[in-house]
């Protein structure tokens, strides 16, 4: 495994591994049209050239002998949706499933923080999904601490996510 900035080349292969990733976590019980419309809409390769492009965002990508296993993103100036948090999100942390448990998940996360600390944030917030038990012990196992609760929107519809907040000083 190799971790290295994201490049304009590997926007394909982000956005099949966010479907991958997106699905497989969050639609447990099969696929209906709403979410598979907006996982088709939302994770496209335009659109993640789009957040590859944008100044605010650090992408790291996880790469082993035959692609991309996994990647994060780190927003700069990302208002946190409660008190407390400073402005640096981690917007986006997967790992293909196949491959939870080896360290990937981890190794991004750290090479995030270290982003973070070189750059004097004072602490990083990220939000997942209440139900993704998973996630949320990685986080909690990782250092970070429930500091709240937001809704991940689809459309009119709202999906409970908590914030979570690692404090780096």
């Amino acid at each position: 495994m190799t971790l290295r900035p994201a490049t304009l080349s590997d926007a394909s292969s982000i956005a099949a591994l966010s479907i991958e990733v997106w699905i497989g976590t969050y639609l447990k019980s099969g696929i209906n049209a709403f979410f598979a419309d907006f996982a088709l809409s939302e994770f496209t390769t335009p659109k993640i050239e789009h957040r590859l492009g944008d100044p605010r965002n650090h992408v790291i990508v996880s790469d082993n002998i035959q692609g991309i296993d996994g990647f994060a993103c780190l927003t700069q100036n990302s208002a946190a949706p409660v008190p407390g948090c400073s402005d640096w999100e981690i917007s986006t942390l997967y790992v293909q499933p196949r491959h939870h448990g080896r360290g990937i998940g981890r190794d991004l996360l750290q090479a995030l923080l270290a982003i973070c600390r070189a750059r004097g944030a004072p602490s990083v917030w990220l939000a997942t999904n209440a139900e993704n038990t998973p996630a949320i012990g990685f986080y909690q196992a990782q250092g970070f601490e429930p500091v709240g609760e937001t809704h991940f929107r689809i459309g009119d519809q709202g999906y409970l996510n908590t914030v979570f907040r690692l404090d780096l000083g």
